[in-house]
């Protein structure tokens, strides 16, 4: 997978758990695995590479064991080259040159992908754009085709412009404006990343200069840069070589590169900074106060970027990390803390650290914190532990991102374009091991420097001064250095393409054969203490995963008490065996594995991921883990703060509330209805005597699963779980139950949650459904499908394709053991809010009116088989699987018989379906946001509806505190 971004870098695409660091006894020194870095080595990036004489490059990634292709276009066009006035520009065209082009209509692209039982997406930043699909093999002609479609006749025009425009700007409202922390991160923090430079605008824009932007600078912009020597090919999966060395010709060769060259950017010469920089920014819905540090950083190719990643990683990688270890854990100042300083761009870096300061801490106490820690990197050489640790946790973070075609495809990618070296990757992975103390004190050094760094505070506007201006009006946050002036592109000079009449229309090329894909063994076998064990080798890469299914879930919360269940799983890794919560972190990070887990509705899962040479060092963690879990006192309450901090932040952004208040009226009183994670007065009343009765009632093998994933065979699993939990004794009684999870069907409401300053509204509306296990599930799940599933449902037809409402709409058919919920959810502007809910509740009316055709019904139920086969194609999505069949009572067959009985559904079971599920009259609806922008629109259409303020809400109470 593509290395994180530092956080003013976001990768801005067309669609949208912590882990929790744990480990074994070793004491306070960690060791290494057995073989040492040469066990975490992953295999290289096999690949073959040519240039066609138009100077597209073409790599081939091929993989017979794969079960799927991915077809992947980069550009090397991104942020860094909009037009003077255009910034969020190269952003835009990417969602334009998804939709149309001259023989394929407007949205046809993912309707092909989708009906393949493929996904697509894109992504656009600073240095790049790409476009990516993985389908099964046979569909491999067909993407190739489009790729060249949208390269040699894709379709500009009025309609899929403005179209586009608008729904960028739902883009940002989502991913800026309605997260707590959205404008630090984009506004703040990426205005003063960087000074006189090519990066120094934002990959995804602004809203005034996109409201400036025509369609003859869309036509310019792609005739300028959109070509085939500026792009880089990348299929990696199941295909044949010499196969797709023939479509490659014959769909691109042909394509002609432009005569005039590529608009460049005259860079401005790098300088360093010198002078320290203070920022105080205030913003709305800011629930924890916020300080950042920025200094400039590397490019993708520096040498010092390795040296830089790991000093990244001792300072904030997993619960070992210092910044966790002084900050979050120690002096529990702050809820979370974090540096990020490896170089991901082509043409320079930024290094950035955050801390969310805690509830009732201050500021300054934080800041220091973070500086104290700053200074002790640069002026104390880390320890040979730490400099071993940073290295086994990157090693093993690549180790697993190279386990899928995808992921292989995605870091050759990034390579090419931001380093110009596709053996990037590996010559990283050999940079890394090579990395020495020295280096680390170094590179603190040297980009550390107090003397260029610019620090940051954010709080909430409550803060700001009177008579100052709001957040959009401040200045004193903004860079004083001047923003370069960019490019002005030339006029287009080519006649616009035209999407030609039907009957005209080249038709997309035949499916290839379909090729056999590699599927796991899944294995069986209960220990002679009643606790199951279940196998599946999904892998030839030295890994693996490793998940303890426990029944029971925040079902079993007492009542008055959500979030037990949670709080039972979280401590249990933070302190067992003898074994303090920094030493487990310490022990499992440097084995290179993660820990961590949680209680689901039905369940309570714990799970590590590790390299297999650390198997037998992490299986003794979990084992403690598991049995002997501390639950100290002091633990408890650390947790119960960071926890609170948590939800704090969690419940001032409108979709995450919006889904907890639908889930509360959806189910009143019930289990199901109470937060998983609790609530802060639930949080705060836990005791730790609950804590330990509800491990010791529901914590028992007999009432657990293991599943093991990954690279080892049915034999070294079964071994594995003998060593690990064999000796788990089974207690006497009988197992607990838990009741009527659902309860009664409660009846429909429309509640409004007024958070003020809130950027962008959530819309959520829901249905009872039936149980995971219920033969119903199957067609409500394609009917679910088109209502919306994907691109092509209607939700996001209806919302975001026709009306540019909203980056996204959806719909999810949940799995539980008692009645689940068919959700809708979206969001959009505030202003948008009232017409939004009204296309929503008509979409859970509609198809029980309007029959599905045969073929639409088709069509969606491979959308649904492909995206099943996609979810157990990695380590641990198998795992998930596995886990989720041994909660709902599913045989373990389903992994095979799933897509059997998905396509057995037809138009008249789907609409039955419909009937005795959908509908507006049964739908619970909520909306959160700033309600005086919607209020009355809403009422009009829904008169009865309640208000309930945010600050007033108690997600405890099955009336909402009303």
């Amino acid at each position: 997978m593509p290395r994180l971004a530092p956080l003013r870098g976001l990768v801005f695409g067309c669609s949208l758990l912590a882990l929790v660091a744990g480990a074994p006894a070793m004491a306070q020194t960690p060791q290494a695995p057995a073989a040492g870095l040469e066990a975490l080595t992953p295999p290289p990036l096999n690949f073959t590479h040519r240039t066609l004489a138009n100077g597209l490059n073409v790599y081939a990634m091929p993989d017979a064991t794969a079960g799927t292709v991915t077809v992947q276009l980069w550009y090397d066009v991104g942020g860094k080259d909009d037009p003077e006035g255009r910034s969020g520009f190269a952003h835009l065209f990417e969602h334009i040159l998804s939709r149309k082009t001259v023989n394929l209509p407007y949205g046809q692209i993912s309707t092909m992908v989708e009906n393949a039982g493929g996904t697509r997406n894109a992504s656009t930043g600073q240095d790049t754009t790409n476009y990516y699909e993985t389908v099964p093999p046979q569909y491999l002609q067909q993407m190739l085709w489009t790729h060249a479609e949208r390269m040699a006749r894709p379709v500009v025009d009025e309609e899929v412009f403005k179209t586009e425009r608008d729904i960028v700007k739902e883009e940002l409202r989502q991913r800026v404006y309605a997260p707590p922390y959205g404008r630090l991160g984009v506004f703040v923090i990426g205005d003063n990343a960087y000074d006189d430079h090519i990066y120094r605008r934002q990959v995804i824009g602004s809203i005034e200069q996109l409201n400036t932007a025509t369609l003859p600078d869309a036509l310019a912009f792609h005739e300028a840069y959109y070509r085939p020597a500026t792009a880089t090919l990348i299929v990696s999966g199941n295909f044949d070589p010499a196969q797709l060395d023939r479509w490659v010709d014959q769909y691109f060769a042909g394509i002609e590169n432009p005569a005039r060259p590529v608009p460049h950017f005259e860079r401005p010469a790098f300088v360093k900074r010198t002078q320290p920089r203070s920022i105080v920014a205030y913003a709305p819905n800011v629930p924890l106060p916020a300080v950042a540090a920025i200094w400039q950083g590397v490019s993708a190719s520096d040498p010092d970027g390795p040296a830089l990643e790991v000093m990244s990683a001792i300072l904030s990688r997993g619960e070992s990390s210092r910044l966790y270890q002084s900050l979050v854990y120690g002096k529990q100042l702050a809820a979370s803390a974090f540096l990020r300083a490896g170089g991901d761009d082509e043409e320079g870096g930024s290094i950035t650290a955050q801390v969310t300061v805690a509830q009732g801490k201050s500021v300054d106490e934080a800041e220091a914190a973070l500086n104290a820690e700053l200074a002790r990197i640069r002026d104390t050489a880390v320890t040979p532990a730490e400099l071993l640790e940073a290295q086994t946790e990157l090693l093993s973070q690549e180790l697993r991102g190279r386990e899928t075609a995808s992921g292989r495809a995605f870091s050759l990618g990034s390579a090419v374009i931001a380093e110009h070296d596709p053996s990037g990757p590996d010559k990283r992975v050999a940079a890394i091991k090579a990395v020495t103390i020295a280096d680390v004190q170094r590179v603190a050094r040297q980009y550390l420097d107090d003397s260029g760094r610019v620090s940051i505070r954010y709080l909430d506007e409550s803060q700001r001064p009177e008579g100052t201006p709001d957040f959009d009006h401040q200045t004193d946050w903004k860079n004083p250095a001047p923003v370069p002036t960019f490019v002005t592109v030339p006029p287009a000079i080519l006649p616009p393409n035209a999407l030609k009449p039907e009957g005209e229309r080249e038709a997309p090329p035949p499916l290839g054969a379909a090729r056999p894909a590699v599927a796991p063994v899944i294995a069986e076998r209960t220990l002679p203490n009643g606790l199951r064990v279940i196998v599946a080798k999904s892998t030839d890469l030295p890994i693996m995963n490793a998940q303890l299914v426990i029944a029971g879930g925040a079902a079993a919360d007492p009542a008055g008490r959500p979030g037990l269940a949670s709080m039972t799983a979280n401590l249990a890794t933070q302190g067992a065996g003898g074994r303090t919560a920094p030493e487990i972190a310490r022990t499992l990070e440097a084995l290179g594995a993660n820990i961590g887990g949680g209680a689901g509705a039905d369940s309570t899962t714990l799970f590590v991921s590790a390299p297999k040479a650390s198997a037998d060092a992490v299986g003794a963690v979990l084992s403690d883990v598991v049995q002997k879990p501390t639950y100290s006192p002091e633990e408890l309450e650390r947790s119960r703060v960071q926890s609170v901090n948590a939800l704090r932040v969690a419940l001032r952004q409108p979709g995450p509330l919006a889904s907890q208040v639908l889930n509360r009226i959806a189910y009143g009183a019930a289990p199901y209805g109470a937060p998983s994670a609790g609530t802060v007065a639930s949080l705060g009343a836990i005791s730790r005597d609950e804590i330990v009765g509800f491990h010791d009632a529901w914590w028992r093998p007999d009432n657990a699963a293991l599943i093991i994933t990954g690279g080892m065979t049915a034999e070294e699993g079964f071994a594995f779980a003998e060593r690990t939990l064999g000796g788990w004794a089974r207690p006497s009684g009988a197992v607990p139950t838990v009741g009527a999870r659902a309860g009664e069907v409660q009846a429909p409401r429309v509640v409004v949650v007024d958070l003020p300053g809130s950027g962008q509204a959530a819309v959520s509306a829901a249905v009872r459904g039936p149980n995971r296990s219920d033969p119903s599930f199957y067609p409500l799940a394609v009917a679910n499908a088109v209502i919306g599933g994907g691109q092509n449902g209607h939700l996001f037809q209806e919302v975001r394709a026709k009306r540019g409402l909203s980056y996204g709409a959806y719909s999810a058919l949940g799995a539980r053991v008692d009645n689940a919920l068919l959700t809708a959810s979206t969001q959009t502007k505030n202003e948008s809010a009232a017409d939004v809910v009204e296309l929503v509740l008509a979409e859970l009316d509609r198809l029980k009116t309007e029959t599905v055709t045969p073929t639409a019904a088709t069509d969606r139920e491979t959308f649904l088989t492909g995206g099943f086969s996609r979810s157990i194609e990695t380590t641990g999505g198998l795992g998930g699987f596995l886990a989720d069949a041994v909660t709902l009572g599913l045989p373990l067959n389903e992994s095979t018989a799933y897509a059997t009985k998905i396509d057995a559904v037809t138009p008249e079971t789907i609409q039955a379906a419909a009937v005795s599920t959908l509908g507006s009259d049964r739908a619970y609806v909520v909306v959160v946001g700033n309600s005086s922008l919607f209020l009355d629109a809403l009422r009009a259409k829904h008169p009865d509806l309640v208000v309930i303020p945010a600050a007033s809400l108690d997600l405890g109470s099955p009336t909402l505190g009303l």
